[in-house]
């Protein structure tokens, strides 16, 4: 049990070194995360945008049926 723990976690070590990771090392201060917080960023707006789409094409689907229901 001990000896496949050892292995997961080295296993997990050389898998980790191989990542790219969202932030420089090399910057200083918040340049450093630039990566991050524009990811961060699209993501949000994304998020925003497809909300906005859902919430509109619910009230335009609500109302038709509602039309078509009041009749």
């Amino acid at each position: 049990m001990l000896t496949k723990t050892k292995t997961f976690i080295s296993e997990v070590r050389l898998e980790l070194q191989k990542a790219s990771w969202p932030w420089d090392l090399k910057e200083k201060g918040m340049k450093r995360y630039k990566e991050l917080t524009d990811s961060t960023l699209v993501v949000i707006i994304a998020m925003l945008l497809l909300g906005g789409y859902v919430a509109l094409f619910d009230f335009i689907l609500v109302n038709v049926i509602h039309f078509f229901t009041r009749l």
